[in-house]
Formats: C-alpha cells, structure tokens, sequence
C-alpha cells in the first residue's frame, strides 16, 4: 500500500490541532473546544481529517468536499447521533489532510481506515486477501498457479476467487482441460520422466519434451479464453478436434479430447449461480436484522461464477445502511480490483462520487448499477437472498457463541462474558525449533489477524517451563508498555495455557514479578487418556481442578479452542524447522546474501571448504570480489 501521507500521491497541507483537557475522561466541551480551534484555520477544500483522542489513537477517518464545513458539523452536538457525540468527547486534536478532488479523498479516507482501524469507523472486518489464479508469462511453457499478494510475477492475474477453494475447483479444472504444469522452474528444469501429473492426464509434460512450445502455446491460449468467458468457444475447438481424430483412426486421442470434453460440460453445469450472459461483474446485496448487517458478494468473471462470500462489518450501529454499504465498497476495494460492472442491491447517495473513484484507482471505467430486469435482476435476487440467510446463520451462530461465553464465565468465575480470550501452547522436537504461540478468540470467533508466534531465544529449548514463562514474559512485558491503562482491548479476559499445574505454576510466578495478579489464568491438561475421551483436566490458580461432562457444549467449545492453538504451534514450529533445514553456516557471515553463497558453495562443495579455504583461493570464486573474499576470510579467522 502506497503512503498515504506521500506527496507524490495528494497535494497536501497537513497540521496538527490539539487542546488538551483538564483530565483523561471524555469531556464533551473540551472536544468541541478542540474542533472549533481547527475551523480557525481550516480550508474549504476537499480533503481527509481524522480526530484523535489524548493519547494520539484515531478515533474516526472522514472525507469531506469542503473540510470546513463539514468539521463545523461536530460542533453542533446537539444535532449529533449519541455515537458521535461520544466520539466528539473524546477528540482531543485533528489530522488534516487536503486533496485535489473529493474522490481522491474518498480514496485515501479507505487507506485510512484500513491502516488505523479507528473505532468509530465501519470497518471490513476480514484481513485475508483474496486468491487469484497466475498464467505467468516469463517461461517459454508457461506455469498456471495460485496467487496472493502483490503482482510482482509477470503474467495474466484472474479473479478475485472468493476463497482457496473456489481457486483450487478452477486450476482442478484447469489442468485436466488444458494440461498446463503447475510445477515451479526449479522443478521443471531438473526433470528427466513426466511426473505422475502427466500419467494420470494433468500435465502435458512440456519438461521433457512429450509437448513442443507451439502446442504448448496453443494450449495456453485455450485457458486463457476459457478464464475470459469464452468457454463456448473452448467447447466447439474440442467437439471438432475429437472428430477429426476419431475420423483419423486416432481412437486414443479422441478417447483423451473426449475427456476434457466431459470435464468442461461438467464445470459449465455445476455453476451453483447461473451468471450466464453477465460478463465480468461483483454483486453485492446488504442484509439488515437486529442491528446486525451482513454482505453478501459473487464474483463473475467471463459468465462463469468464482465464488461468493459473506461479509460482517464491525462498528455498523445506528449507521444507516447506505453509509455502510458505501464504506464497505470503498475499503473492499482498495486492494480488490473491481470489475468494470458493479451490481448493487440499491441506489446510493455518493454512487457518482464512489464510481468516480473506483475507475480512478482501476485506471479503467467502472459502473455502478442496479439491475431491474432479466439475468442481472435475478442474480441480485439471489444474492439478496443469501444475504439474509448468512446473516440468520451468522445471529444463530452469536446466540450459541454468547451462551458458551456466559457459560466460560460461570465455570471460571469470570464477572462478565470474555470479551478476549488468548490460548498459549508450545511446539518442538527435542528442543529443536522451539516456538511457543498465541491465538486470540472472542465473541465473533477466532481472531486470526491477533494470533501470534514466539520464537525462544532465552530459555532452554527442552524447558517446557522455561519457554512459557519467556512467552508469557514478553507478551505481557509489551501488554504494559503499549497499554498500561488496559483500555485498548488487548488485555485478556480469560488465558488458557495448553499444560497442567507446572505450567500454570510458571506462568503465574512470571505475572506476579511482574505485578500483574488479576488475569484469569486456567491450565488445561489432557487428562488421563490425553483427550481422546474429553477427560481434559482444568486446573485453577486457587489449587482447585476439575473435570467436565464428556457431552457438554461448554467442554466442546473448550476443546476447539486448545486445538486451534496447538495446530498454530505445529505449523509455526514446522515452518521453524523447515527454515533451519535449508540453512548454512554461511548465513552467519555479515554481508553475503544468496547470490554469493551460492557461488562459494558451487565454487568449493560445502560450507566447510569454505571455512578452511585460503584468501587466495576465496579470491578465486566467481562472483566473489576480493573485497567479500576478505570478509569471508576475516570472519573464520580472525578469532
């Protein structure tokens, strides 16, 4: 993501305003104070402000086509909703930034919101990025594969697919219609017989040559049509190489072109969403009930359906709903290319403005519509309906998740429900790649963007012991520097540690040395058949320890929060490992990177050559300067 303070981007004046209160807590007239000593000075221009309390921590990102008159709005706290007039309280001073025109605000308001996160904001709660499907382009055979993250690669980028498995339905299908490799260079260059893709009909093969680069090309160019929207095409070119080959005798061809027939009649009639005749287009449809809002979106790409996903935006109370669809849209996008055809279950207020600055950020036209008739029309009511019933789903699923949490409450003498419970466990071979990790839950469910890792560097890596009090040791040592006053909300409610009495024992020291005595510390043993029966063992910080029925829901819900960490431990650990496997003592020289170990490797065999080899001979290695050569050669010897 670009800086959104950079001035190559906006033209920019920015300034800080503050007025400081007598004390801490909200005081509405000081932050009405505040505001008003920003107006004194602030443009009728187009541009961003964000109101931060005491403590710097932005509270709200807002756009605005005339700063000036719409920061005067927050003076007026009679006519504000309570949200805002909580918010206006607790302002303390403002960030100003102008821009050229109100859509590149509108574009850097969702930069904003996404990198601060502020609490007064609707926010897209969901921190994955989205899937896309990569013809690369830098290989005479090209590679067709799963993509996340930046387009560094060069080549052709299909999507956004709803999730990993609409992607991997796709490139499935991808292979057995056009039987592209998925391999990478590395293992395309070393191979001497087609990999078993090819004996089962997945690959053509082109490492070994069973392929030339024209028909390769040919086939490439077939995915391409087919990931465009052109399937139909894809299907008349098979039906009539099928027939010639059979007209030909070529009974064994035909029986092949026959097969990925098949495979493409089957995709184009499993579609669950009939988009037919729609083109490239994002749906999206709004459900309101109870307070709570839900999204959902399909994604059409080419007529065909690449999947659909619900979406639960945080901080959508007494917003009304066109506000949030409007922010929703603007913050999906800002890392999601949309499609040049945007469907919409309703009119909105800013859509020209909102159009305006998607097609600005896409660098191609985009409209916003809502459809009134035909495929379009009954797409949407589609969508619309699976709004409704992912959020009937999603209230259902919170009735359950907050009666579990009364329940944790009642069995941990908890005042209140959690609203934050964290998980440790660690995870080693024999001291080996030791980490120790954290997940974090709460009453939506995992927090996934809040997990984290520990890589041990202090104690003894055969310590169980040892390794959860530096856990505990650093986790919290940063819980009181970043938030001593706890009102951030990543203080936990509830610990759960993945041990029994030593464990808890040893966290418990570490906390008390560190005058933290009120966090609700619970060890979770195995039991005495390791789980297998639910015959957990829980055990207090009071002595006592108990056990649950094998069928309660409350154990069950226990249950999985211990196994989502000790999976986050395992594959930390296994990442860990898998690192430390490719390493060389070579990494330990300052100021050699890949380029050049790989030179001395090649140049001398191992690692240990390097080590005894003489300044002369180090000199001699391609690539290796007599300057790197000096460096290698001071830093095994000069002890």
């Amino acid at each position: 993501m670009s800086d959104p303070n950079s001035p190559t981007r906006f033209n920019e004046e920015k300034a800080t305003y503050a007025v400081r209160g007598e004390g801490s807590a909200p005081d509405l007239a000081a932050g009405v104070a505040a505001i008003r000593n920003v107006l004194k000075t602030l443009p009728a221009r187009p541009g961003v402000y964000r109101m931060q309390d005491a403590r710097g921590d932005v509270l709200y990102v807002g756009k605005a086509r005339a700063l000036k008159n719409r920061v005067t709005n927050y003076t007026q706290v009679e006519r504000l909703p309570k949200r805002l007039q909580r918010m206006v309280a607790q302002t303390r001073s403002m960030t100003i930034v102008t821009t050229n025109n109100e859509a590149e605000a509108l574009l850097l308001e969702a930069q904003l919101i996404k990198r601060f996160r502020p609490a007064y904001n609707v926010l897209l709660r969901d921190d994955k990025s989205f899937p896309f499907i990569l013809l690369r382009a830098d290989h005479d055979f090209p590679r067709v594969q799963k993509h996340r993250g930046a387009r560094r690669a060069k080549g052709n980028y299909y999507g956004p697919f709803a999730s990993a498995g609409s992607v991997n339905n796709t490139l499935n299908a991808l292979q057995k219609l056009f039987l592209l490799r998925s391999c990478t260079d590395g293992f395309f260059k070393t191979r001497d017989r087609p990999c078993l893709l090819y004996q089962i009909k997945r690959c053509s093969a082109p490492c070994v040559g069973r392929i030339d680069k024209a028909g390769y090309a040919e086939l490439v160019g077939d995915a391409k049509d087919f990931l465009g929207g052109k399937s139909t095409k894809v299907q008349t070119k098979l039906g009539a190489q099928m027939e010639a080959a059979a007209e030909a005798m070529d009974f064994e061809l035909a029986a092949v072109l026959r097969d990925r027939l098949k495979a493409l009649t089957f995709i184009q009639g499993s579609q669950a969403i009939n988009a037919e005749g729609v083109g490239d287009a994002d749906v999206f449809a709004l459900a309101c009930k109870d307070g709570t809002m839900g999204i959902q979106a399909f994604f059409i790409r080419g007529g065909q359906n690449w999947g659909h996903r619900s979406f639960f935006p945080a901080h959508t109370a007494d917003v009304p709903e066109d506000e949030v669809l409007t922010q929703f849209l603007t913050q999906f996008y800002e890392e999601v290319p949309p499609a040049r055809t945007v469907l919409l279950d309703r009119e909105l207020p800013e859509g020209a403005l909102l159009t305006e600055a998607l097609g600005e950020r896409a660098g191609y036209k985009v409209a916003l519509s809502v459809p009134q008739r035909g495929d379009r029309r009954r797409l949407m009511e589609q969508a619309k309906r699976n709004a409704v019933e992912a959020l009937d789903r999603r209230l259902a699923e919170s009735t359950t998740q907050a009666k579990l949490l009364r329940e944790v409450a009642d069995l941990f003498d908890l005042g209140d429900p959690p609203d934050r419970i964290e998980i440790y466990d660690n995870s080693h071979i024999q001291g080996s790649a030791a980490v120790g990790a954290m997940v974090v839950a709460g009453p939506e469910g995992f927090r996934k963007g809040q997990y984290r890792k520990f890589n041990i560097k202090q104690a003894a890596t055969d310590d169980d012991f040892g390794m959860m009090r530096e856990v505990f040791q650093r986790r919290f040592a940063r819980a009181q520097a970043e938030d001593p006053d706890r009102d951030a909300g990543d203080w936990p409610d509830l610990v759960l540690i993945d041990g029994g009495r030593g464990q808890l024992n040893a966290v418990k020291a570490v906390l008390e040395d560190m005058g933290i005595e009120d966090v609700c510390l619970v060890g979770v043993a195995k039991g005495p058949h390791h789980g297998r029966e639910g015959r957990e063992v829980f055990h207090m910080l009071d002595g006592r320890e108990f056990q649950l029925p094998v069928n309660a829901p409350v154990l069950f819900y226990l249950q999985r929060l211990r196994d989502e960490v000790h999976r986050f431990a395992i594959g930390a650990h296994r990442a860990k490992r898998a690192k430390a496997i490719g390493a060389s003592p070579l990494d330990e020289v300052p100021g050699i990177g890949p380029a050049r170990k790989k030179a001395l490797l090649m140049h001398f065999g191992t690692a240990r050559s390097v080590r005894g080899a003489s300044l002369e001979d180090l000199q001699k290695a391609p690539g290796v300067s007599a300057a790197v050569a000096q460096q290698v050669y001071d830093f095994y010897h000069a002890r």
